[in-house]
């Protein structure tokens, strides 16, 4: 059977979604993606970026979201000791499948079944924008973490999520049709090297991650608005991406 042809990212807004129902419905569409080397931004050029954030191993690492692993196997590779967790079956299954020694948990963000103090790191990366409580999840994190910890995380920025750009020139314009500020709900959907895949994320404005993050006790530290390096271009499109934010990183310090 001949593969479909690739298709461009198609964004469908939605009044309301159910975010971990959704992560589990699309989970096995995640896992084919994420495995296929150098098919999305991870391996090029997103994971070494998020890693200049990320403190040296320390106690404990917890990869809050891990989805199918990548990151918490990464981690380990560099001296991590992680624990992975995820609200996903499927995912949680992948990730020991592809590493049966990662200490792995079926969990709820927002209810972690770990001590207070637990953790000196944890990470969520690329997964925030996909938990239905953000506010509970980073309290959550914080709880875990003990004083001094650090708490990164990676999201789709708010600028991506909020809007578009009019076409793949490098200096088309991008348009929010909508509001920046108001909370809302979109759904992604593309095709690529023969592998389709929905994204289903919530739009919040960055500030509603400070806010969570403050709310919660933390101290930020850094904040890093990612574009599109130079070498990691693949094709003329990309290049949209380095005039606006393609990922937002913040790091945390839980005093």
């Amino acid at each position: 059977m001949a593969q479909p042809p690739d298709r461009p990212l198609r964004r469908t807004r939605m009044p309301s979604a159910d975010l971990r129902a959704a992560w589990e419905e699309h989970a096995a569409e995640f896992v084919a993606w994420a495995r296929k080397p150098d098919h999305d931004s991870y391996g090029r050029f997103h994971r070494d970026q998020f890693l200049e954030l990320v403190p040296p191993p320390g106690r404990r690492t917890l990869d809050l979201g891990c989805g199918e692993g990548r990151l918490s196997r990464d981690l380990k590779a560099i001296g991590h000791e992680v624990v992975a967790v995820d609200a996903s079956p499927t995912m949680i299954a992948a990730a020991r499948e592809a590493d049966p020694e990662l200490e792995t948990l079926l969990a709820d963000a927002a209810a972690l079944p770990f001590e207070d103090g637990a953790f000196d790191l944890v990470l969520a990366f690329m997964s925030l924008q996909d938990v239905d409580d953000l506010d509970r999840a980073v309290r959550e994190a914080e709880r875990v973490l003990e004083p001094g910890g650090r708490f990164c995380l990676a999201v789709v920025h708010p600028l991506n999520s909020a809007g578009r750009f009019d076409g793949d020139e490098a200096d088309s314009p991008f348009t929010i049709a909508g509001s920046y500020l108001d909370r809302s709900y979109y759904a992604d959907n593309l095709i690529r090297d023969g592998l389709e895949i929905t994204f289903v994320s919530a739009h919040r404005p960055l500030h509603a991650y400070v806010d969570a993050l403050a709310c919660a006790g933390l101290l930020v530290e850094r904040l890093r608005e990612t574009d599109v390096p130079e070498g990691a271009i693949t094709m003329p499109r990309s290049r949209r991406w380095q005039r606006l934010p393609l990922f937002l990183h913040i790091r945390a310090m839980k005093p």
